[in-house]
């Protein structure tokens, strides 16, 4: 069959048309019926079927991890056990409310034994609240010698409370003697009180900024 043969074909009567021409006609109709199924219809279940693989791909991904935790569950429960007690053992170094007074003037006398003057021992008058503890900053000036400089301040991180001693500087007097400025810090835990009143503060905080968030959003 040439091309000739294939103008002679009559299109309004296919049925004359020979055998190979029918297969062929036949065989594009179904790539057509085909290609506009898979664009029309089968295109958004192919989709849906992409979607699904990948969601399933995370599933596994997380029930792996689930997996690892649960065979880790026991050793993750020892590590906070053990986060509980170095907890309670750091909480022990803090005083309460009632022990702040007797912490300063540890902290007085430890200058006063190592020959050091103060001139001045100034607690700030509010202090720093935490969620679980409170902040004291007390601002000091001694004046002494280097050695007892170095000496008080080498007990004042051997008292049995925490105590840091921060914003250093030193410099020499009018009179010649040696002069120390700096903030000390120390630390006591919250009552149960507090610790409820700053939970409540907390929360409020959060309302407040969720609903900023919301109005500017608007």
């Amino acid at each position: 069959m040439n091309l000739d043969d294939l103008r002679r074909l009559d299109p309004k009567n296919p049925g004359a048309w020979p055998a190979p021409i029918k297969l062929a006609a036949l065989a594009g109709l179904i790539v057509v019926i085909v290609a506009a199924g898979a664009f029309l219809d089968w295109k958004d279940q192919w989709e849906t079927l992409e979607r699904a693989r990948a969601e399933e791909v995370k599933l596994k991904e997380t029930f792996l991890v689930k997996k690892r935790e649960a065979v880790n569950l026991d050793i993750h429960k020892q590590q906070l056990q053990d986060i509980e007690q170095s907890f309670g053992a750091l909480l022990k170094q803090l005083p309460n409310k009632a022990e702040m007074d007797a912490l300063l003037t540890d902290i007085n006398q430890v200058g006063l034994n190592r020959g050091l003057q103060f001139e001045l021992f100034k607690p700030a008058p509010k202090e720093n609240l935490s969620e679980f503890y409170a902040e004291l900053p007390i601002n000091i000036r001694v004046t002494g010698s280097y050695h007892d400089m170095g000496a008080f301040a080498s007990d004042v991180a051997a008292l049995p409370r925490i105590v840091t001693l921060n914003d250093i500087s030193l410099a020499t007097t009018k009179e010649g003697a040696l002069a120390m400025d700096a903030v000390a810090k120390t630390y006591r835990y919250l009552d149960e009180e507090e610790i409820a009143e700053q939970k409540r503060l907390a929360a409020e905080e959060k309302a407040k900024a969720a609903k900023a968030k919301g109005g500017k959003k608007r």
